[in-house]
């Protein structure tokens, strides 16, 4: 049974995500700051809002993630850690929590971003309102969009093995799409009988 509808659902709001933004070429760049505009789009609404961001290293390790929507100008500070077979990886020190995270959120009607932690029992994830015919569904086409890649989606129920994947991976991914599949059936025979 799902939950009822008491918290707000974080993926109606706002989010950073610090590895998406890196790997776009968006930052961090060297000690110069340069602006960058942001936008988030929503399936059902549309555009939900614009913004600039604005990414500036402080040293080797240190820098900060300036955010500007409209009436919000919050400075978000980045942190590097060493990797262990060297590089760095960049994360988010929230505002509220000083923890280090990959992912802020802003949630319908919050003035700020934070890290999940931070909005506590506020919010929940989308999928904690499904049932869990709905959950079996949302993982089993999760499987099927990874596996698809440029085939006709109407045509497959479990597309082939991509040609760069490897066969233990794809066997796994057939196993958990298997295992939705079965919880699918298990729900509607339920329903119909």
């Amino acid at each position: 049974m799902p939950r009822p509808r008491q918290r707000v659902r974080l993926q109606d709001g706002l989010w950073l995500d610090l590895n998406k933004v890196l790997r776009e070429g968006l930052g961090p760049p060297g000690r110069i700051p340069w602006p960058v505009e942001i936008r988030w789009t929503s399936n059902r609404s549309g555009e939900l809002a614009k913004g600039s961001m604005t990414i500036r290293k402080e040293g080797a390790d240190r820098g900060f993630l300036r955010i500007v929507i409209d009436k919000l100008d919050q400075r978000l500070e980045l942190i590097a850690l060493p990797r262990h077979f060297g590089g760095q990886q960049w994360y988010f020190r929230c505002p509220v929590t000083s923890r280090k995270c990959s992912v802020m959120w802003m949630p319908p009607g919050a003035s700020r971003f934070s890290s999940r932690q931070a909005w506590g029992k506020q919010v929940a994830y989308s999928t904690q309102f499904e049932s869990k015919f709905d959950r079996a569904i949302t993982a089993r086409e999760k499987v099927k969009d990874r596996l698809i890649g440029e085939l006709n989606r109407s045509e497959w129920e479990l597309p082939p093995k991509p040609k760069w994947m490897r066969w233990h991976t794809y066997e796994r991914l057939a196993a958990q799409y298997h295992l939705q599949q079965g919880i699918i059936d298990q729900c509607i025979a339920s329903f119909v009988g």
